[in-house]
């Protein structure tokens, strides 16, 4: 079955049991309000005849009531998931008709360093916004640094691509891992304050006395209390306040402070928990990335999710019968504090490569819903020889849709270390630099690329394709080109393998100027361990290839003029681009006269 196919049939069957699970709530809720009414009734009666058999029908009564209230809760909570998984269904299939991403574009994460800019890593129709299925800020940072910094080491690369591959045939147990995610939507840098109360603290916990006293005085106070309700004698019940209050007050900041750190974390931290439950089911296969992590998952999501409820019950702090009944009669805020600084001695260490666990999660399960939309896409072979090298068989961009977009061989390494692509504008050339670049990426984050085959060295990546200048820093568009070049020199200077992407550099001097500098800069860029393609108006350059034979080739982009009429092939070929596009626009335009 296709994923087209798949999405269908799902979406119908998520449908359905929506629309069936919606039908049962109403039913419920008639059923709690006859209940109810059913009730009262009979605490009306009760009250009015004082019979035992209306007593036992009114707690018979009132127990149904809260079974159905459980049930309702319960029916809720998976109606919630159903609309979460006919979300993420709609959401795919929505993709692959070549709609956007209905999730974060990875905005936030737009700069101008590195190639991020050059070659649409973030923002809208980004390869981020292709890529994320994330819905923790962990898994959308680990997505997007990834992104930025690719994996260099073969045997990494290859492990990655194990786990993504095996992980991608999963369809159903990667798609809940999002659902859970998505119920419990996170705020924004909510985790900073965990890490910060993660830190040493007092360490009540480990104070004997005031374990021995949690549970003396409430059950001393409590039974004081029944019998100041039966009797009315207040002495014995207010000494055991005054006693609770007292231990109370004397840990009372403290207690205001950790409460501030940890308070209205539940909803985040049993979105990190659904997650991990979930990837504890998935089958590992013989991936040891994901072996790996299922034993991460296995330890942390029972811990994870009591931390939830340790939370959840540590707010209610803030609700004011709980906060003067509760702590007068069992030191609720004490229990509370306790219990939390019992789970943090026994996890502190743990937590974060938890939270990084989730991350690497999301971020697996991301590139594996990309492998499984796009099953004609090729998982590369890396090169595990000290010589660079990159071929790619019918190799197109990953963002342009399959039915526009043109796929081209490429080899570069072995015979060529420098590739002069010569074109007119609109001939392709930019956008083949960009598809290499984009490739190249998908295969070092473990991921299946846009091509028939991929074989490829695995080295860091250095463009200069798109340049701005920048009022603030009083820079010129000519000045942050050379700024952009030469942190390429500066970085091939480390000697680490890399592949260069370079698009018509010197625009802001004279031709002499422009062709000189150009010159010099490929003759500069050969003398390190770099593959470069190099685009590029500037026909004179072509000679280079005399000069330097077996080392720079010459490729182009061809436009065709035929009856009057510019067509692009947008195939890459050997030579030199010969057709003036530019003339024959602007005499068509009227720009120019026909002479």
């Amino acid at each position: 079955m296709t994923a087209h196919s798949l999405y269908q049939e799902k979406i119908g069957s998520y449908t359905g049991a929506v629309q069936s699970f919606k039908r049962k709530i109403a039913v419920s809720a008639l059923l709690r309000l006859m209940t109810f009414t059913a009730f009262a009734v009979a605490v009306y009666f009760f009250f009015k005849h004082w019979s035992t058999g209306l007593l036992l029908l009114s707690l018979l009564l009132f127990a149904i009531f809260l079974l159905l209230v459980l049930y309702a809760l319960r029916l809720k909570e998976k109606k919630a998931l159903l609309e979460k998984l006919l979300l993420i269904n709609t959401n795919e299939l929505g993709i692959l008709s070549n709609e956007p991403n209905r999730l974060d574009d990875g905005s936030s994460f737009s700069n101008s360093k590195g190639y991020a800019e050059d070659l649409d890593i973030f923002g809208p129709r980004s390869l981020f916004h292709l890529l994320n299925r994330c819905t923790t800020a962990h898994g959308k940072e680990y997505l997007a640094t990834l992104l930025q910094q690719p994996l260099l080491d073969p045997a990494n690369i290859t492990a990655r691509q194990q786990a993504v591959q095996f992980l991608s045939n999963q369809t159903d147990k990667r798609q809940l891992i999002t659902a859970h995610g998505l119920l419990h939507a996170e705020a924004e840098g909510n985790l900073h304050s965990i890490a910060e109360w993660l830190q040493p603290a007092t360490d009540l916990h480990k104070k004997k006395w005031l374990q021995i006293v949690r549970w003396i005085l409430p059950l001393y106070t409590i039974p004081c209390f029944l019998y100041y309700i039966a009797t009315g004698n207040i002495l014995y019940v207010a000494i055991g306040v005054i006693a609770t209050w007292l231990i109370t007050a004397r840990y009372a900041k403290y207690i205001h402070g950790q409460h501030q750190l940890i308070s209205k974390k539940q909803s985040i931290l049993e979105q990190y928990a659904g997650i991990l439950k979930t990837f504890v089911t998935i089958e590992t296969g013989s991936s040891a990335v994901l072996k790996q992590l299922q034993q991460t998952a296995g330890n942390a999501h029972s811990a994870m999710g009591k931390l939830a409820k340790l939370s959840s019950f540590f707010d209610q702090r803030l609700n004011l019968l709980v906060n003067i009944f509760l702590n007068s009669l069992a030191m609720y805020d004490m229990q509370c504090i306790l219990a939390l600084e019992q789970w943090k001695d026994r996890h502190k260490n743990d937590f974060n490569h938890w939270l990084h666990a989730v991350g690497d999660i999301e971020c697996l399960n991301a590139l594996a819903c990309f492998a499984f939309n796009n099953p004609h896409f090729a998982y590369p072979q890396v090169n595990q020889n000290e010589t660079l090298y990159v071929k790619a068989e019918q190799m197109a961009h990953p963002l342009i849709p399959a039915t526009e977009c043109v796929a081209n061989d490429f080899e570069a390494g072995k015979n060529n270390r420098l590739l002069l692509v010569t074109g007119s504008n609109m001939s392709g050339k930019t956008t083949f630099l960009r598809t290499l670049g984009a490739n190249l990426i998908l295969a070092q984050c473990g991921a299946p690329v846009c091509a028939t085959a991929f074989i490829f060295t695995p080295m860091e990546i250095l463009t200069s394709i798109r340049v701005n200048d920048s009022l603030q820093e009083h820079t010129s568009y000519f000045m942050a080109e050379l700024k952009r070049l030469q942190q390429i020199i500066l970085q091939l200077q480390q000697n680490k393998p890399a592949l260069v992407l370079i698009d018509e550099i010197l625009r802001g001097t004279n031709s002499e100027d422009k062709t000189h500098g150009s010159e010099q800069f490929i003759k500069q860029l050969l003398e390190y361990n770099c593959i470069t393609l190099f685009a590029t108006h500037d026909l004179t350059l072509a000679s280079l290839e005399n000069e330097y034979k077996s080392v720079i080739s010459n490729y182009c982009f061809e436009s065709i003029i035929q009856n009057s009429t510019l067509y692009f092939d947008y195939k890459l070929q050997p030579g030199v681009a010969k057709n003036k596009n530019a003339s024959f626009l602007m005499k068509k335009m009227g720009i120019i006269g026909e002479k």
